[in-house]
């Protein structure tokens, strides 16, 4: 007999040759029948495979990630038969899944395929699914192999990097795919099927090599899934904050300035600053001290920080000064001017911590094709903070940390979130500096601070900063996408590449811990995250724009302009519309601008000493008629209910 453990720790007896299907039925034909992928001892296998030694098994569904990856690159199989058939003669190469689904980039040669073609490619896979057929691995010999493949040059040379005896097909109905494994049980299991898109892919990512085809599509086991991951794209474009932001006039982008380097308008400069005020005030409370750096630094300076070894090829190129063999770079990141700010003057323990803030901009060199929008730039600016700490004080100084984090998502909205402990790779410890015994302690620090704080936490091996392991929030937005944004980091190296010192109560000099931390991450991924999260609706305390006041004729300006003087006092933000326009147009253009308030002036309002409010987004509900203090009263209760007390 055999044990296999599952993941609840409990451990079955099987005779040898049981598979994970098997394993499943035993469990319950309920849960077996939901079963669609499994691994064994860590390494995906197939769900007939047979298992002949003790070990652990995880068995998915669709609900796992892992369910997931397998539904889908089992899918490519499918589509890639469809365009076998369809497209005779055409060169496979590889059919990855990914987020959302998968891709299959082809050699199309003198075909061509179009958006006119898709619904016949998707009615083929369909067809092809509902015929059942099972996915079936087997071994073939290098030799059988590159016979299998003598046509198709990109197979080939997949095959000559392989070693002999690690070869595997993947049969399913009359098709036959070189392919490590990893797949559902049949096609039967896929119910709804869409070609999304097809783009131009260099082979193996390099430019120098033909450019293929690249046909993404996705696919689910209900129709109704599908349907409904239609309508969240549709949504997410609506949401787009690059859309939005040009509707808001938040930022724009020029050619001429340069991509990936976003210009900030009028209202989002004010964004901007609303959101560096907000935290700023709250880092005053918490004892950090602002400090700011220059926007360049000498080569040396990221040499010693371990950052040009580690991205200096990736940078922007070094500038080069009159005086011959100096550089300077862009500043690729803000910690090492901080550590060499902390070096300036000599401490004691009593001294410590030093907690040093800066909404620091940073370059960083991206290619072209991976820019995007606000979210991937070269220039960005990083709320970033260093504290610099005795080993003792670490424990307490990370979890006012995580406070600080909490505040900030609490105040902005963002309540789903997953806290990622990012460790090392737990075998490839070449991209790390610094001792295993740093390390580890290091790791330990932010393991026990997420656990006495609470959070709700996973565990990723080999996400960490090559100087040191990070606690990254995960946050899902309202469409449930999840996004990086907050990160702490404890770092033991920085302080030694530095030779940072303080005295401590023996006399002696010791090794200061340095904590990294960014709650916002980078103001430009930030704003266009808190953007598509909200559809443009900030928080009403952040908004650009509080109030319009609308005026129904001429005669009534004077009066919008005393209600909007009064609000200024209150330190409401607002502005008013005096165009000679119907007041629905007013109306429409305001909603455009999702400005939250709408002040409606009229004789009524003039006479009385009020206001008219319209909220936006609820048209059909009426306005209501209040004095102006009774407005400031509604604005103020409403930033209150959202806008948290940070305490320390």
């Amino acid at each position: 007999m055999i044990k296999i453990t599952l993941p609840d720790g409990s451990v079955r007896e099987f005779a040898p040759g049981v598979t994970p299907m098997e394993v499943a039925k035993s469990i319950s034909e309920g849960f077996a029948r939901n079963v669609i992928s499994a691994s064994f001892n860590g390494t995906t296998i197939e769900t007939e495979t047979s298992l002949t030694t003790d070990g652990s098994l995880i068995l998915y569904t669709w609900n796992d990630a892992e369910g997931k990856k397998a539904f889908w690159h089992s899918t490519s199989h499918v589509m890639a038969q469809a365009l076998e058939e369809l497209y005779p003669g055409i060169k496979l190469t590889l059919g990855p899944a990914i987020a959302n689904g998968f891709y299959y980039d082809v050699d199309f040669e003198d075909q061509k395929i179009v958006e006119a073609d898709f619904k016949k490619i998707e009615d083929r896979v369909l067809e092809i699914s509902r015929e059942k057929h099972e996915f079936k691995m087997r071994p073939v010999s290098k030799a059988d192999a590159l016979e299998m493949y003598k046509d198709n040059v990109y197979k080939t040379e997949l095959i000559s990097n392989l070693e002999d005896g690690t070869i595997t097909f993947c049969d399913h109905a009359t098709f036959t795919d070189l392919c490590r494994g990893g797949h559902i049980p049949n096609t039967g299991i896929i119910k709804a099927f869409k070609i999304m898109s097809v783009a131009g892919a260099y082979w193996r990512g390099d430019e120098k090599n033909k450019q293929l085809t690249r046909v993404y599509g996705t696919s689910f086991p209900k129709q109704k899934d599908l349907t409904e991951y239609l309508l969240l794209l549709e949504e997410a474009k609506r949401r787009d904050h690059r859309k939005l932001g040009k509707e808001l006039e938040l930022f724009a982008f020029s050619q001429k300035v340069g991509q990936g380097l976003p210009l900030w308008l009028p209202k989002g400069a004010a964004l901007r600053d609303r959101l560096e005020q907000f935290l700023k005030k709250a880092q005053k409370k918490a004892g950090y001290e602002q400090v700011v750096t220059p926007h360049i630094g000498q080569k040396e300076l990221y040499v010693t920080s371990g950052h040009y070894a580690k991205y200096g090829a990736d940078s922007f190129q070094p500038i080069n000064t009159p005086a011959e063999g100096e550089e300077f770079l862009l500043k690729p990141m803000n910690c090492p001017h901080h550590c060499e700010i902390y070096n300036v003057r000599p401490w004691s323990y009593k001294d410590l911590p030093k907690r040093y803030a800066e909404f620091g901009t940073v370059y960083r060199y991206e290619q072209s094709g991976e820019l995007h929008g606000l979210t991937r730039v070269r220039g960005f600016t990083q709320d970033d903070a260093h504290i610099f700490c005795t080993p003792e004080q670490l424990d307490e100084e990370f979890k006012k940390v995580i406070d600080l984090v909490l505040y900030v998502f609490g105040s902005l909205g963002f309540e789903n979130f997953t806290a990622q402990i990012s460790l090392r790779d737990q075998e490839n410890r070449e991209k790390y500096i610094g001792s295993d015994e740093n390390w580890e302690k290091a790791e330990n620090a932010i393991i026990n601070a997420a656990a006495d704080k609470g959070l709700n936490t996973v565990v990723e091996y080999g996400e960490a900063a090559f100087y040191g392991p990070k606690l990254d929030f995960m946050v899902k937005d309202a469409l449930g996408r999840q996004w990086q944004l907050g990160t702490i980091q404890v770092d033991y190296n920085l302080p030694e590449r530095f030779d940072l010192t303080y005295k401590g109560s023996d006399n002696e000099l010791h090794r200061p811990v340095m904590i990294h931390r960014a709650p916002f991450g980078s103001m430009e991924r930030f704003i266009a995250i808190l953007l598509e999260h909200t559809a443009g609706n900030f928080p009403l305390w952040l908004m650009p724009e509080q109030v319009i006041i609308l005026s129904l004729s001429e005669k009534y300006e004077i009066y919008a302009k005393k209600v909007l003087d009064l609000l200024e006092n209150h330190e409401i933000r607002g502005l008013i519309d005096n165009r000679n326009e119907t007041i629905g147009k007013k109306i429409r253009d305001a909603e455009m601008q999702k400005i939250p308030f709408m002040l409606i002036v009229g004789e009524e309002e003039e006479k009385n000493g009020s206001i008219s409010i319209r909220r936006h987004g609820q048209e059909g509900k009426g306005n209501i008629t209040v004095t102006i203090e009774e407005f400031v009263a509604i604005v103020n209760e409403e930033i209150n209910k959202t806008l948290k007390v940070f305490t320390v």
